[in-house]
């Protein structure tokens, strides 16, 4: 007979009346307060002088099952307050601290079987895992379902992701009916913010969030069964606490609870900006030249990135056939492809060649003798699409991709719904991002500016994300056969999305004609960095707009988007230097630029400023703006 232990929801003063473990921020502001009544254990979550989380259920189910009912046997307390460099990220140093306690449980009855369930409280949020400790009466088992709760005091009004789809929300907790992915955010007040996502996904199937049956409460929602030995643990399941949306965003949390990096020599990854040949098919140049899936094509491509500090050409899906054809082989090229002659042309140029690949052709060509391929003609990455397995083999998929890919050298950009970006990139920093999104025309259907916003505060809470930005010509482009429908925006926020999108590698999904027609534009994307020191949001909201400042040396650049309504933003610039003056370059909508009906409209300007200066843009319906700002003397 199978049991699970569960927890069902008790009164505050009873959990205070049973044994509690508690557990502080090192601020002292966040508390959690961890009891097992009756045996069996729950959590409540303290922030300040508020408890948006109450008596909320800690359980899996295994097979073979626990008793049930459990005593604490022992605890172990830690400090950990370190600061370490990670190897790319949105902040280069990073402030590891926490307070760490871990409960280690028997069952009360049985064969006394042994489990131990680790806590971190930090700063800005808190975060649980479960251990299986080395024992002589548990050796394999099955996790079947995550039983962990997220039990809130009140109907909250919540947001999620939605794989390649426009995100859901605002919607209230008791409203929902069916799985979602994570992360998901909620807002408990006007200055509390919760965040959950999961971290450190090695093992065990991802998790989805889904209603847990009972008033104003959400459950883990294990991707499938998963097999399991003593000796491992589960990914760490995460509550992210900001007092607006945008503390979330700049959380390190998801980084700190990864190991630190396992490259030896991380030299070889250098993050930056793609040319991108997939949505160019068909375009037609002024001089008549009309774009292919060619070798006369990626040469132009090569040529534009190394004349405009772009760093790679990402050749995207059938270089070597029809990509989900068996007979289609990525050990060669296919068509009018000289994959050899490219990588020649591109090494000449200083251009690094990005080459895709997906399921189809890693298993039956073999996944390390493909790679092995790759990394011999000089690519420098990966764009893996269509991971066919799901649950725990996808996870274990995915980590096979990444350390073999290490093992080459080649970085990698997965596509078409992936596992979560999860803060592995500090241990595996050759993963530059993911379509964790609804990713610009994706799925064959575009997205409009109210995504592009909540995408910045939702999904990338998880991580880097491939927008795929830098529409320059939106004006005809429909024509192509791999632009799908009519796509909404305005091209100065296209540049700033390459600021407010924190990704590894940027893909820029236009022409290089059409980028060279508005070079004073694109003067802003190539003179971005490769990376950064410091991420910032300045201001914004899930439902209404978003401004991202980033520090490069003493160089920042500032990024601003809007949902379908014009604003206009005073963006205090007291994060500069005192004393200081700089130049500020900036890239706006014009007067009468609209996401659908005038979107290439735009203009640029130059001001003084100073610590002391407010900039006052004004952004168009749908628009947005992106500034340079640069030290007047150095």
């Amino acid at each position: 007979m199978r049991f699970v232990f569960f927890v069902g929801l008790a009164m505050l003063s009873f959990l205070v009346q049973a044994k509690d473990y508690n557990l502080l921020s090192p601020d002292g502001h966040v508390k959690i307060l961890i009891s097992l009544n009756e045996g069996k254990p729950a959590y409540t979550v303290v922030v300040g002088d508020k408890t948006p989380i109450q008596n909320a259920a800690l359980g899996l189910k295994l097979n073979p099952a626990y008793h049930g009912v459990f005593n604490v046997v022992n605890t172990q307390k830690q400090e950990v307050d370190e600061t370490y460099e990670i190897t790319w990220w949105k902040n280069r140093l990073i402030r590891n601290q926490y307070n760490g306690m871990t409960l280690f449980l028997e069952e009360a009855g049985g064969n006394r079987k042994r489990l131990a369930i680790e806590f971190r409280s930090y700063n800005d949020g808190i975060a649980f895992r479960y251990a299986f400790p080395e024992q002589k009466n548990l050796k394999e088992f099955v996790i079947e379902e995550d039983l962990s709760e997220f039990a809130f005091t009140d109907d909250y009004t919540w947001w999620s992701a939605n794989g390649e789809r426009d995100n859901l929300g605002p919607l209230s907790i008791n409203a929902a009916k069916d799985p979602v992915f994570a992360p998901m955010v909620l807002e408990c007040a006007n200055d509390l913010y919760l965040g959950i996502h999961e971290a450190a996904i090695y093992d065990f199937a991802n998790f989805k969030i889904k209603p847990a049956g009972k008033a104003n409460a959400f459950q883990c929602d294990l991707q499938g069964p998963s097999n399991a030995k003593t000796g491992m643990h589960t990914s760490w399941r995460v509550i992210m606490i900001g007092q607006q949306p945008g503390d979330l965003v700049e959380s390190n949390l998801l980084q700190n609870l990864n190991p630190p990096c396992k490259i030896e020599d991380t030299s070889w990854i250098k993050p930056g900006l793609t040319m991108w040949d997939w949505r160019v098919w068909g375009f037609t140049a002024p001089d008549g030249f009309v774009y292919g899936l060619n070798t006369a094509s990626h040469k132009r491509f090569i040529d534009f990135a190394a004349e405009n500090n772009v760093d790679y050409l990402l050749m995207d899906a059938d270089w070597y056939g029809p990509e989900f054809s068996e007979k289609s082989d990525p050990t060669q090229s296919a068509g009018e492809i000289d994959i050899e002659e490219n990588f020649r042309y591109a090494k000449a140029k200083g251009v690094g060649i990005i080459l895709y690949l997906n399921d189809v052709g890693a298993n039956k060509f073999g996944l390390e003798r493909v790679l092995k391929q790759f990394h011999d003609w000089g690519a420098s990455g990966v764009k893996y699409g269509f991971m066919t397995s799901t649950g725990q083999a996808k996870v274990l998929q995915t980590r096979r991709v990444v350390e073999l890919c290490a093992k080459y050298k080649l970085t990698v950009n997965f596509h078409d719904n992936p596992i979560p970006p999860n803060g592995d990139d500090r241990t595996w920093p050759n993963v530059l991002t993911r379509e964790y999104c609804h990713s610009q025309a994706d799925a064959k259907y575009s997205y409009y500016p109210e995504t592009a916003v909540s995408a910045a505060f939702i999904n990338m809470l998880a991580g880097p994300l491939d927008m795929c930005s830098g529409w320059y010509g939106f004006e005809g482009n429909e024509v192509r056969p791999k632009v799908f429908r009519f796509i909404p925006g305005t091209v100065a926020a296209e540049n700033a999305k390459l600021v407010v999108f924190h990704s590894g590698i940027s893909v820029l999904a236009d022409s290089p004609e059409n980028y060279k027609e508005k070079a004073d534009l694109f003067d802003f994307v190539i003179n971005l960095p490769k990376r950064y020191d410091e991420y910032k949001v300045i201001d914004g909201h899930m439902e209404s707009h978003i401004t991202v400042a980033r520090r490069a040396g003493e160089h920042w650049y500032l990024g601003s988007l809007t949902t379908r309504e014009p604003r206009t933003l005073s963006l205090k610039l007291d994060f500069l230097n005192p004393g200081e003056k700089y130049k500020a370059f900036l890239f706006e909508d014009a007067s009468d630029t609209h996401f659908i009906t005038n979107r290439e409209a735009y203009q640029t300007r130059f001001l003084e400023v100073d610590t002391e200066s407010t900039l006052t843009i004004k952004v168009a319906p749908g628009g947005g703006a992106s500034v340079r700002i640069e030290p007047i003397n150095k």
